[in-house]
């Protein structure tokens, strides 16, 4: 057993950051600022988008995303049941109707061949969710979009420096939102970021995320500035600040090199895992992408054990091995059960992975002798539960 713990995950947040933080809180400019443009506009030339405005989280970027697209009571939006519950969620507080299409049992991405059979008159939009840090297969997606007029939102919370087919998930004909939470492959503490190529919905966005204010607030407080300002809708306060951009701005530069050195552990773990019966392994999609491995997701084979996933999960943790909980599907939360009640075998992928999936440790900071005792705790309880 490792003598210290190894956490699930941890940002690697270096000098640079800390400095630029630092010369944040100096320079008079806590809240939004000159840094949060410039953050902006060099993850907006990553990704290669168009337009892109900057938030509190992914979370509020979701939710603007569908205020600005107008969704009302009763409008169906297709998506994935393997998700956090924001996705869901702010479906639900939009008035939205959430309809829940199966995964792929390899990838754990929305299965595009099963979207067509759940679209209605009613259906606005579809958001896949690009799980774990792998594209969803999007030209199928793409092709119903455009036959039946719906658009397409990316749940790009995971998919950071993803890409597909040769173009980096941002750059696609689509509105795609990122989160820069500390788990994730960059990190702004907390924040995110809107994409898109559609310039009446970055401004409507940039002006929901701000009360309504029809410039930009701390404009009006700079030299050239002036105080005055109007109100042209009401509006949120999702705006994210300079001392988060501030991390950003030097951790965006250093993001492929984390998504290298992820794979390089994911690698490690498929090597080393592979040949255990009690554990499926993440697939790799047989088109063309790059992974940014957020996570490493296997699925615990619990029928061949004599425990549950969360018992495997505790017994990890008394071996010093921490773990994450990536997802529990939606539908199998206590307000979705009741409110949004899904047919016994109706969603049978997304109910086989909800029960035995977990996340191993994975981050840049990780080396290939803590993935080792990583891969030996998971042999060891293996051994010893086996049936």
């Amino acid at each position: 057993m490792r003598s210290e713990f190894l956490p699930f995950s941890t940002p690697t947040l270096e000098d640079a950051e800390i400095n630029e933080v630092v010369d944040s809180l100096r320079s008079g400019w806590i809240t939004t600022g000159p840094k949060v443009k410039r953050f902006e506009e060099a993850f907006r030339a990553y990704v290669g988008a168009p337009f892109a405005v900057s938030l509190s989280s992914a979370t509020a970027g979701l939710h603007l995303t569908l205020l600005a697209l107008k969704i009302q009571e009763g409008d169906e939006i297709i998506t994935t049941p393997m998700t956090f519950a924001s996705t869901v969620s702010m479906i639900v507080l939009c008035g939205g109707r959430p309809v829940l299409v199966d995964i792929e049992p390899g990838t754990l991405n929305i299965d595009a061949a099963k979207i067509r059979e759940k679209i209605t008159s009613r259906t606005k939009a579809i958001i896949p969710v690009h799980f774990a840090g792998q594209s969803c297969d999007m030209d199928p997606i793409f092709a119903l979009a455009k036959e039946f007029n719906l658009t397409v939102i990316e749940d790009a919370a995971h998919a950071a420096g993803t890409e597909y087919k040769g173009r980096r998930i941002g750059s696609l004909d689509s509105i795609s939102i990122f989160s820069f939470h500390p788990n994730k492959n960059i990190t702004t503490g907390e924040g995110g970021m809107v994409c898109t190529p559609d310039e009446t919905l970055a401004e409507e966005v940039s002006l929901l995320k701000f009360h309504g204010m029809n410039r930009e607030a701390w404009k009006r407080f700079a030299a050239s500035g002036t105080p005055n300002y109007d109100i042209v809708l009401p509006g949120f306060k999702y705006n994210m600040m300079d001392i988060q951009a501030a991390l950003g701005i030097h951790q965006l530069p250093k993001l492929d090199d984390f998504i290298n050195k992820r794979q390089v552990i994911a690698e490690f773990y498929n090597r080393e895992l592979v040949d255990i019966p009690e554990l499926a392994l993440p697939v790799y999609a047989p088109y063309e992408q790059r992974h940014a491995w957020h996570l490493y997701t296997p699925l615990v084979r619990i029928e061949k054990l004599s425990i549950d996933r969360d018992q495997f999960m505790a017994e990890l943790k008394g071996e010093n091995i921490g773990t994450g909980l990536h997802y529990k599907a939606i539908h199998h939360h206590a307000w979705y059960r009741e409110n949004l009640p899904q047919a016994d075998g109706s969603l049978p992928n997304a109910d086989y992975a909800s029960d035995r999936i977990l996340s191993l440790p994975l981050f840049p900071k990780m080396t290939l002798e803590d993935a080792g005792d990583v891969v030996s705790a998971v042999k060891t309880i293996i051994a010893r539960n086996r049936k």
